[in-house]
């Protein structure tokens, strides 16, 4: 990794929001809006398909990659490594919207030139707890704009990498990372 993961100064973290009241896109097999749900209560051990996005955001001088360890307290796979963030579209935000709305929500920065590069991405994966993450959830990256100082509840360390490093690493110790990460990583030739 090109520098030392970033301890969060407390001062400087993004607001944390109240997750109690968003909602999520629920869809059928072929992506088509099916109703809502509680983005608090939709991950279970049979979470249902809805609508999420990922986005690597690199860094505009250097062409890093900031990759995140997810905090401690999340429910699902706990201080993984994984890309920069991720999200839900709320019920009537696009996807570009909400990437711009969550890179502030959980790392305190904004983004520009945000580009769909997986827009057909999907995947489900069970975490050690069970729960279980089940998405169709484009792929998008983004141009840094400032440094992240990302909230507490989300993000546990962040560090900028260069993407050979990133897959090396992603490579040699996969269970050290979101397994999203590494699938988004093999469809994303460009990373």
């Amino acid at each position: 990794m090109k520098s030392e993961p970033q301890a969060l100064p407390q001062q400087e973290t993004a607001p944390s929001r109240d997750v109690h009241d968003e909602l999520v896109v629920l869809v059928d097999e072929a992506g088509n809006s099916i109703g809502t749900y509680p983005k608090a209560r939709v991950h279970t051990k049979e979470t249902p398909l809805h609508l999420a996005f990922s986005c690597h955001v690199t860094h505009p001088e250097t062409g890093d990659i900031l990759v995140t360890r997810r905090a401690l307290a999340k429910a699902t796979w706990p201080g993984v490594w994984t890309n920069s963030f991720c999200g839900h579209p709320a019920p009537g935000e696009t996807p570009r919207e909400a990437v711009a709305r969550r890179a502030f929500q959980e790392l305190g920065m904004q983004v520009a030139e945000v580009t769909s590069i997986l827009p057909d991405f999907r995947y489900r994966a069970v975490d050690a707890s069970g729960i279980v993450e089940n998405e169709i959830c484009p792929v998008f990256t983004a141009v840094a704009v400032g440094e992240p100082h990302p909230s507490r509840d989300e993000v546990a360390e962040w560090v900028w990498i260069a993407p050979a490093e990133l897959r090396a690493a992603v490579a040699a110790a996969p269970f050290a990372w979101s397994p999203w990460l590494g699938w988004q990583l093999a469809a994303w030739p460009g990373a």
